[in-house]
């Protein structure tokens, strides 16, 4: 352990889509952990796309950062100091800390992380909030029923990936929009998708969703917004259910978009359109991790990361969210396990 602390911040608002600039690394003291608090070096840090929206001058969700505050994320690290009776030095846990190398966290809004059950990583992503998004956002807003037919959009990432798999648990047929032939493959013949769309390569949306769903549309789970979800929103069948968890096509956005108004489309088939956070379902989280993380130990929910090594390019790991570069949980390496350096 070195005296020295590389912590990224807030260096200046975007204008659209964020850019390198937005970004500053600088070095800082390492923090003492107070009565109650532990000392975590982080092993893994999470990148993900409501963090555009922190990085607003405006009231969201999540509190916006201010420029020059440090930014903030899922992680999971070793405890290297510990002033509570709850973790020893060499625990892992995961909790919200700073993108940097070591930062104190409160032993009460931790969790331990168990690697008998999958690698550290996967608690950023399906064993993490991206997981438990997917669980309750599908289970309690979706309400997919057996033969139901269930359409994702941006569903090779970390929520869409594992919404998808619950619904082949639940007897639905799949329907997945992703951005690569990679990436659609993925999703069909690794996940058990029965099909998947490239909205790259597609020219028309609504007769690719009529041949992969034929029977039309019961439960939409909407990542994404913009022309897909146009599209998604004409094969509604009577008594649909849309979730809609994020709107990434349009997080980059300075204006409000104008597009095909959708209120229309929900009148006939008296759809149910609900928005979702997974912070209204806190109090049943153990739950949905218990769950999760004994589908994933039985090799019955699979999953992926795309790992960017280094602090250093985390920024670069943000941006690339919206590139598409990311198959599963994108999350950054920041220090190997002990024993490894």
């Amino acid at each position: 352990m070195t005296n020295t602390n590389r912590e990224w911040v807030l260096a200046a608002r975007p204008d659209g889509e964020p850019d390198l600039d937005c970004f500053e690394l600088r070095e800082t003291d390492v923090p003492s952990p107070n009565l109650g608090e532990l000392l975590v070096r982080t092993r893994y840090l999470s990148v993900d796309p409501y963090m555009r929206g922190r990085m607003r001058d405006a009231e969201s969700y999540a509190e916006p950062w201010d420029v020059g505050d440090a930014l903030k994320g899922g992680i999971v690290g070793e405890v290297i100091e510990s002033e509570s009776d709850a973790y020893d030095a060499g625990d892992l846990v995961t909790g919200e800390g700073r993108w940097a190398d070591y930062a104190t966290l409160d032993a009460d809004d931790v969790a331990p992380v168990d690697p008998t059950v999958a690698d550290p990583e996967a608690y950023l992503g399906v064993l993490g909030m991206p997981g438990r998004t997917a669980y309750f956002g599908l289970l309690e807003v979706g309400e997919p029923q057996p033969g139901d037919t269930v359409v994702v959009s941006g569903a090779a990432g970390a929520v869409g990936s594992v919404v998808g798999q619950i619904a082949k648990r639940n007897g639905c047929r799949v329907v997945g929009f992703a951005g690569t032939d990679e990436k659609t493959e993925w999703l069909t013949d690794d996940l058990g998708f029965d099909a998947a769309i490239n909205y790259k390569t597609t020219d028309d949306y609504g007769d690719a969703l009529d041949a992969a769903a034929p029977d039309g549309v019961d439960v939409y789970f909407d990542n994404v917004g913009g022309p897909i979800t146009d599209a998604v929103f004409t094969k509604l069948n009577l008594d649909a259910r849309v979730a809609v968890c994020g709107q990434i096509s349009h997080y980059n956005d300075e204006e409000v978009p104008t597009g095909p108004r959708k209120l229309p489309q929900i009148i006939a088939p008296r759809a149910k359109v609900e928005g979702l956070l997974v912070s209204d379902f806190a109090t049943r989280f153990e739950v949905a991790s218990e769950r999760l993380g004994e589908w994933v130990a039985a090799g019955e929910l699979r999953h992926r990361e795309t790992v960017v090594d280094g602090l250093e390019n985390a920024s670069d790991a943000f941006l690339g969210l919206f590139a598409g570069d990311n198959i599963g949980k994108q999350v950054v390496r920041v220090a190997p396990a002990s024993g490894e350096e």
